[in-house]
């Protein structure tokens, strides 16, 4: 496959999984704005902006109004961006693909008008998670499980692990301290984490209702069954990474040992251990992904043209 392709098919997954991350987390924290203590609303917007990627301190007063501007721009931008990705690989994808990717793109413009998207927000977060799940199973379905698709997966769960690791992270910064005893307010903040990784009823099939923050923390992080799990993400990341490793006269024995330290730090290590110090742990998970990144890069993407030469 052309570099180029890749590159495209990569981003496209990326910038879809982002737009559907950010739709989940707003329509969620929507939600709790209706059960929630309104002294906090501030605080939890604050945090929201910061989970998905708001590097600038915004006030407690001004969070809300932020976090709605920020999220609209987040799933327009990235809608638009992984639409553009896919129009320049047209032939690697399907054709219902396309069709599907584009009619996201209008309808989320027309839903994302500033008249639209403040007074009916629900509806533009609604449609890009439904269509994102949409186009995860057209794609399945419709597109040949070859070096392609496997660079769509790469994509998509390099997203959804980075994004994961940083949602718990803050969540867990702001509400975790161990011993303490979870008040009423505290279960509808720890069922708006659940809910935020589409995870309160997989969870309760496990645990039943029983909230607490380490079994949350277990769920998410380490469970390998459920499909917004950091561990699920990580082990599906490291089996289409194989994949391309084995379709590919490029090889690369760094990019794997990566692979590898990313699935043994979170088989492995012990909950006690990462809760001691889950910030660092959550650091370490995306310093390793961040590696992935750009050995992908140099590796398929932007290698030297000799090494391209000898393959």
């Amino acid at each position: 496959m052309l570099s180029r392709a890749a590159d495209n098919l990569y981003w496209m997954s990326r910038y879809l999984e982002r737009a559907e991350h950010t739709a989940r987390v707003t329509g969620v924290h929507y939600n709790l704005m209706l059960e929630g203590d309104p002294a906090a609303q501030g605080a939890r917007w604050s945090r929201v902006l910061a989970s998905l990627g708001h590097s600038e301190p915004v006030a407690d007063g001004d969070a809300f109004a932020a976090a709605q501007a920020y999220a609209q721009d987040q799933i327009l931008n990235s809608i638009a961006s992984a639409r553009e990705n896919a129009r320049q690989v047209r032939e690697q994808i399907s054709s219902e693909m396309w069709e599907d990717l584009n009619r996201l793109f209008h309808e989320s413009k027309r839903m994302g008008t500033p008249e639209f998207w403040y007074s009916r927000p629900h509806e533009l977060l609604y449609n890009v998670t439904q269509s994102s799940h949409t186009f995860q199973g057209i794609t399945d379905s419709t597109m040949i499980h070859g070096e392609g698709w496997q660079f769509i997966q790469v994509g998509r769960f390099m997203e959804r692990v980075q994004a994961t690791a940083c949602l718990i992270d803050l969540h867990f910064a702001g509400f975790f301290q161990e011993g303490a005893d979870l008040n009423a307010l505290d279960h509808v903040e720890w069922i708006g984490l659940l809910r935020s990784c589409t995870a309160f009823e997989a969870y309760c099939k496990v645990y039943t209702a029983d909230l607490r923050p380490e079994r949350v923390a277990e769920f998410l992080l380490m469970n390998s069954e459920f499909p917004h799990s950091v561990r699920f993400a990580v082990d599906h990341l490291r089996r289409s990474l194989e994949a391309v490793h084995a379709t590919t006269a490029r090889k690369s024995d760094r990019l794997n040992k990566l692979a590898g330290r990313l699935t043994s730090a979170l088989s492995y290590t012990p909950l006690e251990e990462i809760m001691a110090n889950l910030h660092d742990f959550s650091l370490t998970i995306r310093r390793l992904c961040g590696g992935i990144h750009a050995g992908i890069y140099q590796v398929y993407i932007t290698y030297p043209i000799d090494a391209a030469l000898e393959a």
